[in-house]
């Protein structure tokens, strides 16, 4: 039976079962489509690193003696859809059958739903062999409404036996987290990040010559991510030998003097299942057990937890609540993003670094995402979709699995509480603590209102005053609560009168 397989720019696996073997009735097709290149707009650098990586991983399978059809924005016959390409390619070529990989993102999920059931041959979908749990175990796992991602962290490490003895957790206990959360003191040289000098020249030609719109900074001749499997095995090397040590104990960290810190920086090259996330955990654990004396539990359990724990339950809240996920907002908010997410000319210097870092590098950490440039949209009342295409967006690893998630759920709480217990606001004072940024701003951290006070303090206090309703009876913000009721009537007429003045005008802090 001759068959055509199709293969996703996040599905660059070289060792899926399906390449195991050469088969003369069997082409695999890969295309690079305006429709995923346009359905938001992109980092620059995003796109570089996926049409570098879907060409490297075709130029892979020919070398192995693969039937490849590969399709580049430029081609001729590029009919820059998937549905009529696909069709055209199995009458031309006489195929008798269709498979492709199970897709991570819903979108594409549908539409190819839609294509098999336009063609005329049969059609099937298998496993792109990555994740480590299934699509929908959630879902199954909880059934409810509230998704506790410790709960079903805990089910992950026992079933695969990870950081376990004796069926206990290794160490006595299941989380390290609160040993993970200390300011970057300099007393540990921060070792530079490894990075590559890739030619993605003729993508970017591609790409301009195509009208493809983008945004963010590249070198294209210099690209600096895995475009790989073998690149992306150096990067993880590089994080176990170097930067594991103390990677628990810095995660939440930010400075000015480093954009990578003690992170893997791995999270591209697993989003496009360059590397797996089974040989990932196995490599971090196999280095600490190698070197004990020199790398704590609590670094090791830290970055499992973020890939067997958190990867997997968000991609798991995803599939067991979407498309409805894609459209909650729960505090209702509707203020446009500000430009400075575009440009990174802000005064706030916190938000000025991780913005301007991201647009340079199409990277920031966690904490800079959560706590920094997602910190100030939920005060500052964006409208959800806006921050959604901004990290959909910016990002070099987001795809909307991971992205929506993360934003609209853990970031904006839009989700009401399905993935957080409590939203993740702050004032200045958590900023001041984990990072250098408040040392150089123009804003003064510890003022609430007058003449230059930091935005985060009065946005903070309004945004409980404003959501009181909804959020009073939380248990874990009982604390806000209280020094609320502490306040008396002229402070919060000055909370509410600063935080109006910065919500009227955000385009000028």
């Amino acid at each position: 039976m001759k068959t055509l397989r199709l293969i996703l720019g996040d599905q660059l696996n070289p060792n899926h079962s399906w390449f195991k073997t050469p088969d003369e009735n069997i082409t695999y097709l890969m295309m690079e489509i305006r429709p995923e290149t346009d359905y938001i707009m992109h980092h620059l650098q995003k796109l570089l690193g996926v049409l570098a990586g879907m060409r490297d991983l075709a130029k892979i399978l020919k070398n192995r003696d693969h039937k490849v059809i590969y399709l580049k924005l430029t081609d001729e016959n590029n009919l820059q859809d998937f549905g009529r390409s696909i069709r055209e390619i199995i009458k031309n070529q006489y195929f008798d059958k269709f498979e492709y990989q199970e897709p991570d993102e819903y979108r594409v999920d549908q539409v190819l739903k839609e294509v098999c059931e336009t063609l005329p041959v049969p059609s099937g979908m298998v496993s792109s062999e990555h994740f480590l749990t299934e699509r929908f175990e959630v879902r199954d796992f909880f059934g409810g409404k509230h998704f506790l991602m410790e709960s079903f962290y805990r089910m992950i490490r026992k079933r695969l036996n990870i950081l376990m003895e004796n069926g206990k957790p290794a160490g006595g206990q299941w989380n390290y987290d609160i040993e993970n959360r200390r300011k970057y003191d300099g007393k540990i040289q921060i070792p530079p990040p490894l990075e590559f000098t890739n030619d993605c020249s003729e993508v970017f030609s591609d790409l301009v010559a195509s009208g493809v719109k983008f945004f963010g900074s590249a070198d294209p001749a210099q690209f600096a991510y895995p475009i790989n499997r073998e690149q992306a095995l150096k990067v993880l090397q590089y994080f176990n030998l170097h930067l594991l040590p103390y990677f628990g104990t810095y995660q939440d960290a930010m400075t000015e003097k480093s954009w990578s810190l003690f992170h893997s920086r791995i999270s591209f090259a697993l989003n496009t299942k360059m590397i797996q996330p089974g040989e990932v955990v196995e490599s971090a654990l196999e280095e600490w057990i190698k070197r004990k004396d020199e790398i704590g539990i609590e670094q090791v359990e830290g970055f499992v937890r973020q890939i067997i724990g958190w990867r997997e339950y968000v991609r798991g809240v995803y599939w067991a609540k979407m498309p409805e996920y894609a459209t909650m907002n729960f505090f209702q908010h509707n203020n446009k993003l500000p430009d400075f997410y575009w440009t990174g000319n802000t005064r706030m210097n916190c938000m000025k670094h991780a913005i301007g870092q991201s647009l340079q590098k199409a990277y920031a950490h966690h904490i800079q995402r959560l706590m920094i440039t997602g910190n100030f949209a939920l005060l500052a009342q964006i409208h959800p979709d806006e921050v959604d295409e901004w990290y959909l967006g910016v990002y070099i690893d987001a795809f909307e699995w991971v992205e929506i998630t993360n934003t609209r759920g853990m970031s904006q709480y839009a989700d009401g509480g399905i993935m957080a217990s409590k939203p993740y606001v702050s004032s200045a004072n958590y900023i001041n603590n984990m990072s250098d940024y408040c040392r150089n701003c123009f804003y003064d951290a510890k003022k609430r209102t007058g003449d230059k006070a930091c935005p985060f303090n009065s946005l903070f206090w309004y945004f409980y005053l404003q959501h009181e309703e909804k959020l009073r009876k939380n248990p874990r913000i009982g604390m806000v609560y209280r020094n609320i009721d502490r306040m008396s009537p002229q402070e919060k007429s000055e909370v509410i009168e600063q935080a109006g003045k910065y919500l009227s005008d955000l385009e000028k802090l």
